[in-house]
């Protein structure tokens, strides 16, 4: 199979969709690669890159749209661009099918099956191919580093023998990915990070990024199945007006992330707030182009206010790392479509079936809500049930749970009754000590927090290399002997909890290491 990748012919969009790296996965993947002549000029990915990584070159965009059975690309095509694609071509590229509508009537008509990236679920399996992920994480990062030059200030506070600089205060609205990206760096360069969402839900996220995490005095979630935030009321909109006109006059920049993709973004820094702001102050908008977070953001401009704020419309996208995620992106959805080899359409398939926007001349928008997990669904069986049913099942577990705690009990009453009328004295003695044992190191093991399993096992290793010891200490008998086999396999056991315990606490402690 073919897989061709054309020139945006977007002036503003600089990525491309694939880079050599990419290319070569494509290649391990079983595809022959088509680039067209200076698809990655604007990246600044060379001709010469890609013919190392043994893509074919081709001249025109016709060339890459007649002769492949897949095409990749980034910004959703044109007119002009689908008159060209042959009839039965898979194309994978941004569509936002919410808001093109005429474009999805033009690939059906032309019976093309298009994949729509900004369409992939939000669901588990489907993160390594969430673009909308990977680039706010770059736009989060390039955010903060946009709003350091032009505030034109440390962002660390610094004590000289010039004197005190006080540091920064950042405030990022929307902990997204965009957001916890710029909260992350932003603290890495020493400012003061506040953050706020409507979702209760990132407040651990946020405070775990090192930031504040701000919220109104009105009990009310902005959470969503969907993983944004939905439209919340007017008294929690007032609340949140006044809190951000009260961060407005104390931060130095505001870096706003709040955007939904398919609808205009909710304004949340209005004309007031901007006013309110120091002289010197920023505000960086990455919602600029859905209509901006910022009242009086322009979509792809930076300038100043009359009282000194600059207003960024703009951020550098990074070309060449942005293409290089997205190409990522790629190919991994089509790694789960069955690679070149086994390349298949797989409309049962929750990710293409839900981003799969026209199929066979078809348009397949908007897509069939996801089914709800089998957990899910009898926990809403159960809430549909009334009190009194709800109580009288709960009566019931409760009597079959003490019914088999009293048969357990009473069996192992009878096992000891046993053991103690035939055993000798000294194997009672040592019993004893066994099941307390048992029961200490059950309680515990069972009371320990997760967080504190690393120094417990630190715990569990040194008892481990107490029966080490006594374990050696009993091999001075005969092999044949059974306590010289039973001293054998307490030092083995031993040994697999020490080696174990060791090789887990180093793999968690590499997990603080950067």
């Amino acid at each position: 199979m073919i897989v061709g990748i054309p020139v945006e012919v977007f002036p503003d969009e600089l990525r491309v969709a694939a880079t050599p790296k990419t290319i070569k996965r494509l290649r391990k993947q079983g595809f022959v690669v088509c680039v067209q002549k200076g698809a990655g000029q604007k990246a600044g990915i060379s001709d010469d890159e890609f013919e190392i990584a043994e893509a074919i070159l081709k001249e025109t965009a016709a060339e890459i749209y007649q002769n492949s059975n897949i095409v990749l690309k980034v910004k959703e095509p044109t007119l002009d661009e689908i008159s060209l694609m042959k009839e039965g071509i898979v194309l994978l590229s941004y569509l936002w099918p919410a808001q093109n509508s005429h474009l999805l009537d033009a690939l059906a008509n032309r019976k093309i099956n298009a994949i729509s990236m900004d369409s992939i679920p939000r669901i588990t399996r489907a993160q390594k191919m969430d673009v909308l992920s990977s680039m706010a994480n770059i736009s989060g990062y390039r955010s903060v580093i946009e709003a350091s030059f032009y505030f034109g200030r440390f962002l660390n506070g610094q004590i000289t023998a010039a004197g005190k600089v006080e540091p920064a205060k950042v405030l990022v609205i929307g902990a997204g990915v965009a957001g916890l990206a710029a909260i992350g760096a932003a603290n890495s360069l020493g400012a003061i990070v506040r953050a706020f969402d409507t979702r209760k839900e990132v407040a651990e996220q946020i405070a775990s990024m090192g930031a504040t995490f701000l919220t109104v005095q009105i009990d009310e979630d902005g959470a969503t199945s969907s993983g944004y935030s939905k439209e919340m009321s007017p008294e929690f909109i007032e609340a949140e007006m006044k809190l951000f006109l009260e961060q407005a006059k104390e931060v130095d920049i505001i870096i706003t992330t709040a955007q939904i993709p398919g609808r205009q973004a909710p304004q949340l820094i209005m004309d007031y707030h901007v006013q309110a702001m120091k002289s010197g102050s920023v505000i960086v908008d990455l919602a600029a182009s859905t209509g901006g977070n910022c009242q009086l953001t322009k979509n792809g401009e930076v300038y100043t206010t009359s009282n000194g704020v600059t207003i960024v419309g703009r951020v550098n996208p990074l070309p060449n790392q942005a293409s290089q995620l997205y190409g990522n992106n790629l190919c991994h959805l089509l790694d789960d479509m069955g690679k070149a080899e086994n390349f298949k359409i797989d409309m049962e398939d929750a990710i293409i079936s839900r981003a799969m926007v026209t199929f066979n001349g078809t348009i397949n928008w908007p897509p069939a809500p996801l089914q709800v997990s089998p957990s899910a669904a009898s926990g809403e069986k159960k809430n549909n049930l009334s009190p009194e049913m709800l109580a009288i099942q709960a009566q019931k577990k409760s009597k079959k749970a003490a019914v088999s705690t009293l048969l357990g009990l009473c069996a192992v009453g009878i096992l000891l009754l046993l053991v103690g009328g035939f055993a000798p004295p000294s194997f009672i003695q040592h019993f004893t000590v066994f099941v307390l044992a048992i029961f200490v190191g059950w309680q515990v093991i069972n009371n320990v927090s997760h967080a504190l399993h690393t120094p417990l096992m630190a715990v569990t290793n040194a008892i481990s290399g107490i029966i080490v010891v006594g374990g050696l200490l009993q091999t001075k008998y005969e092999l044949s002997n059974p306590m010289t086999v039973l001293a054998c396999v307490a030092i083995f056991v031993a040994f697999i909890n020490i080696v174990g315990g060791f090789l887990v606490t180093h793999r968690m402690l590499n997990m603080f290491r950067k």
